[in-house]
Order: C-alpha cells, then sequence, then structure tokens
C-alpha cells in the first residue's frame, strides 16, 4: 500500500493486554501485522484511487481505498498464505471492533498508546478519557487501517517484543495530550503534541473535517466524482461517527 507502515507483532502479545473477551482466536505465535497510513497516502494512494474510477460507493471513500490496496498488496505479496484482515472500522455481530487498533499498534511498537492510567495523579476524577496514539515520527498526523493475521505462521522467541517510543513523557505533556485529543480534537491540535516530519495537507485537512455523510459531495465537488453520479451515500458505520478516523 502506497504512503503505509507496518509494525510485526505476534497474537500473544495483543490478548496478554486484554480481557478474554476481547481476544484474537489464535495461537500466542501467530504472526500480525499491523498497518499504518501516513499523511502521505491521501495523496499517494486515495486521490489517484478517486481518479481511476476505483470508488463504488455504498461505503466510505477511504475504508474502500484501503481495502483495495490491502487486498492487492496481500494477493501478490502472499498468494496462497492464510490472511485475516481485519479492517479498523469493521465490527462483529456483537457490535464489537473485529480488532483494537490502538492496542495493536501500542504492543508492536508503532505508536504509544496514551490513556487515562498513563498519567500519575489525574486531574479528571472519574470523566471517561478516550486514550490516543502517538507516532515517534508523524505525532498524530497518522492513521491505523488494518490487522493483518498470518494464521499459517508463527514466531519463535528469536521475536522480541519492542517498546513503542515514548513521546510524550512528562505528566503534564501527557494531560495536555489527552485534554487536546478529548476536548478539542476539531483544532487538530494533539496531533501535534510532538514535532511531526509530516503532516496532513490542506485539502486532505479538509476533507477529515468535513462530516462523513458530507464528503461524498465535497469529493464531487473537487471533481473527483462524477458531478451525475446517482450511487447512493455511504452507510458504513464510519459514517456515523462525528469525525473520520484520518
Amino acid at each position: 500500500m502506497a504512503a503505509s507502515n507496518v509494525s510485526v507483532e505476534n497474537i500473544g502479545w495483543y490478548n496478554s493486554v486484554l480481557p478474554p473477551t476481547l481476544h484474537l482466536s489464535y495461537p500466542d505465535d501467530t504472526l500480525a501485522v499491523v498497518v499504518l497510513s501516513t499523511p502521505a497516502m491521501f495523496e499517494d494512494a486515495f486521490l489517484p484511487f478517486l481518479e481511476q474510477r476505483c470508488y463504488q460507493g455504498l461505503n466510505d471513500p477511504i475504508d474502500q481505498c484501503v481495502r483495495q490496496c490491502i487486498t492487492s498488496a496481500v494477493s501478490q505479496c502472499f498468494p496462497g498464505e492464510k490472511v485475516d484482515v481485519r479492517y479498523d472500522y469493521e465490527l462483529l455481530p456483537s457490535r464489537k471492533p473485529k480488532f483494537l487498533a490502538q492496542t495493536a499498534a501500542h504492543v508492536s511498537g508503532a505508536a504509544f498508546y496514551y490513556q487515562k492510567a498513563d498519567v500519575t495523579e489525574q486531574p479528571w476524577a472519574e470523566k471517561k478519557m478516550f486514550g490516543v496514539c502517538v507516532h515517534p515520527r508523524f505525532g498524530g498526523w497518522f492513521a491505523i487501517r488494518a490487522l493483518l493475521v498470518f494464521g499459517d505462521v508463527t514466531v519463535g522467541s528469536e521475536l522480541v517484543q519492542p517498546v513503542p517510543p515514548d513521546c510524550v513523557p512528562s505528566r503534564e505533556g501527557r494531560i495536555k495530550l489527552l485534554e487536546a485529543f478529548n476536548f478539542h480534537w476539531q483544532d487538530w491540535s494533539y496531533r501535534n503534541i510532538i514535532s511531526p516530519i509530516q503532516t496532513y495537507s490542506q485539502k486532505q485537512r479538509d476533507y477529515f473535517s468535513t462530516p462523513p455523510a458530507q464528503r461524498v459531495a465535497l469529493l464531487r465537488a473537487w471533481g473527483y466524482l462524477p458531478s451525475d453520479n446517482n450511487q447512493p451515500e455511504p452507510t458504513s458505520d464510519t459514517q456515523s461517527q462525528e469525525i473520520g478516523h484520518g
């Protein structure tokens, strides 16, 4: 996948930090790969996907682009392999996610998952605070897109679990990060908690700032979709979110 980043883990690392109800049903030594998208994904993969008229409607455009890119990469690179691809937007019949994306990124060492429990003497009492991942190079300017589980591939003890870089080590910095993410996510400030090597372009920011239900109309206005396109608006679970998962 263009403009992507991958990190390797085994299922045991993931399952060991979660309750049994959230475990993935694979042996601990099963190989898994976390797929991230970098800021360049929008211009290098998503816009060409639209220009080639690959978008079929029904699903969220970004989700459909990611699925096509990953499906193509898996079929070309791992023909014949048993690969269980789980996307960040997919839900089980129980409405639980198919995998916890931020947990997977953390245990693979790809990005540090900062949560309320990571703040000593935290100031929020019983208030719910959602956690957020920070990438050591991109800060918050990235997204976790999928988990690839290689069902027939096992890894041995030579695969050592990496520690994710602690980019925000201070209590004050973690408070600032979590408050920016929970209370001011619209202003993008939490993404700049460290100095990133690359951020989203203005066009990408405009896209992800647009409510999901209005993004197809925006793409038509930009000329990336035919103006006479009579396909229905996307109806994925992603669309119901206040903001997309960019």
